[in-house]
């Protein structure tokens, strides 16, 4: 014990990060025919201009909501009332394509690479820094170039009418989750740049408005009410002390509502072309959730039902908030991952069982994933009366490698933040927690504790647990190099 708190201060993070993205097949560094792009793109930038086929937003009280750290913006948002009582949402989305070309040396690393990896302890972009976080980012008082998702949202959350187009904007207000959400909830005192402004405190109280309504409306349909249980790493002159829960709140559910709506716009504009969809399967393990919800006294239907699910967990998390956290993961591990997938014309897919929405793709983060920005060439395409960029064949390869890198990448993070929660717990060997029993397979048993949330390996008592169990366990040790955290059936 006294041997791993001695080594604490001597691991490179850093480096263990780039080890486990080589291992799982990521280039952690951009080579040098990328560097000479970014000098070519600095010495001849785009135009950020107004055209006939750019609309000049500028004038709009624009404003994005982030995390505080946060520099890769992707996305701004302008919301107006509308006389018939609708509220017009506006989604201005960074025009990462206009930098960043098909089949040129920046474009080849993101297509190889497809995301951008957050590892608690350092960032690889997807693409270099110098656009992601610079030109490419709506950086608050910044001309930039951007597609905009347009949408009149009624006060019942259904989605009237919709269009989009390619325009300049300028982002007025660079807003941070933490302080927005406590403000909207009640929590806590504007932040200086809302207190200062009653246009951008209206501006983002209707937001909010809109916001609830489309969440509603997808409620009704079925969407799940899944809580997260992210950590992130707490540090003090530079090392690591501690973890701590990261929450949604207001603003988070703000911005997941109005992208959801957006994802879904942007789907049923390309239905006449090839284009790539986000999909959730039914879950395979529907028995299990059937086992788990009659636990709790609730019967669910027989076969998958979104609706049946999402009222069986809205009322667990009245019932037991404490540990909804812990049931939604349960659930999310039954459910299994989303994957991209080709969608023709013509076709009906199977949708986001999840999200309770048929048409869904992703096209509102083009900075930090790949899939976006190629829904991005395809808008644009469409918008111009060109050729489409891609041909089906090529849509369904890249769909599958989008799927297999995003399945690498979760490998990566997973570790990293085992190895982050691991330094952070090993002064608490000996300590019994509340857990809940997240994955059985051919490796072991996977308990994920309460509070604090992480998740380890339980070496003893693992007998006849599966996927949902609640158990009481003992942590046994904590092996920050490895990221290894051990527990027994206390």
């Amino acid at each position: 014990m006294t041997n791993q708190n001695s080594n604490r201060s001597k691991i490179d993070f850093d480096a263990l990060a780039r080890q486990s993205l080589t291992a799982h097949g990521f280039q952690p560094a951009f080579s040098p025919a990328v560097g000479q792009q970014l000098a070519e793109l600095k010495s001849h930038p785009p135009s950020v201009q107004p055209t006939a086929d750019a609309r000049d937003l500028r004038s709009l009280l624009w404003s994005s909501i982030d995390n505080d750290t946060s520099r890769d913006l992707d996305q701004i948002e302008y919301v107006e009332q509308l006389p018939n009582g609708d509220i017009r949402v506006m989604i201005g989305v960074a025009d990462v394509d206009a930098f960043v070309r098909k089949g040129t040396p920046i474009d080849e690393h993101a297509s190889s690479q497809t995301s951008t990896l957050y590892t608690g302890v350092a960032i690889f972009p997807m693409i270099p820094e110098e656009l992601s976080t610079g030109t490419t980012s709506l950086l608050e008082g910044q001309d930039r170039l951007a597609i905009v998702v347009q949408y009149d949202a009624g006060s019942d959350g259904h989605i009237h009418e919709t269009s989009i187009y390619r325009a300049v904007v300028n982002n007025k207000a660079q807003l941070a989750y933490p302080s927005i959400g406590a403000w909207l909830e009640d929590r806590g005192e504007a932040p200086p740049k809302v207190a200062t402004s009653p246009e951008l405190q209206a501006q983002l109280k209707l937001q909010n408005k809109a916001a609830q309504a489309l969440r509603a409306e997808r409620y009704r349909h079925g969407a799940l009410t899944i809580e997260g249980n992210e950590v992130q790493p707490i540090t003090k002159q530079g090392e690591i002390v501690g973890i701590e829960d990261h929450e949604k709140n207001r603003a988070t559910e703000l911005i997941e509502d109005f992208m959801i709506a957006a994802n879904e716009v942007v789907a049923r504009f390309l239905l006449d072309v090839p284009s790539i969809r986000r999909i959730v399967e039914t879950p395979k393990r529907w028995d299990r959730i059937v086992a788990l919800a009659s636990e709790s006294g609730t019967t669910l239907p027989a076969e998958p039902d979104s609706k049946a699910l999402n009222d069986f967990m809205t009322a667990r998390q009245a019932a037991d908030p404490d540990h909804f956290a812990d049931l939604s993961l349960a659930i999310v591990k039954l459910m299994g991952p989303g994957e991209y997938v080709l969608e023709k014309p013509g076709e009906t897919m199977q949708g986001h069982f999840g999200l309770a929405v048929r048409d869904y793709a992703h096209s509102t983060a083009p900075n930090r994933r790949y899939a976006n920005v190629i829904t991005q060439r395809l808008i644009k395409a469409k918008l111009a009366n060109l050729a489409q960029p891609y041909s089906a064949d090529e849509l369904e390869s890249i769909a599958k490698h989008l799927t297999e890198r995003e399945d690498a990448a979760r490998k990566v993070e997973r570790e990293m933040s085992k190895r982050l929660t691991a330094i952070a717990m090993v002064h608490h060997i000996g300590e019994q927690y509340d857990g809940i029993v997240t994955g059985v397979n051919e490796h072991g048993t996977f308990v994920r504790v309460l509070k604090p949330h992480m998740e380890g390996l339980l070496i003893q008592g693992r007998q006849g647990a599966d996927v949902g169990d609640r158990l009481h366990v003992k942590l046994v040790s904590a092996d920050p190099q490895k990221g290894y955290i051990d527990f027994t059936k206390a």
